[in-house]
């Protein structure tokens, strides 16, 4: 009987050492680097998460702080991204 989790969990990037500006700036490279041909179908197999380490250290890694690099406007909880 298969389990109906998907076959892959989200890989996180934790962020921190810059502020603001630089954390959104980062968070669009992920999401530049994710249209690279070599990366496409990783891409779209396993949900790839970022965070501001201050987010996850006041709100935990539960809490929706985590910006999927292919929507980083958008802000999901770990669980949710494997929905």
């Amino acid at each position: 009987m298969e389990a109906a989790l998907p076959a892959l969990p989200p890989a996180a990037v934790r962020l921190g050492g810059t502020g603001p500006a630089g954390i959104t700036t980062r968070i669009r490279a992920l999401g530049a680097a994710a249209t690279e041909p070599t990366l496409t179908s990783f891409m779209r197999d396993v949900p790839v998460l970022a965070a501001p380490l201050v987010d996850l250290l006041r709100g935990g890694p539960a809490e929706p702080v985590w910006h999927p690099v292919q929507d980083p406007g958008s802000t999901v909880s770990w669980f949710q991204s494997w929905s």
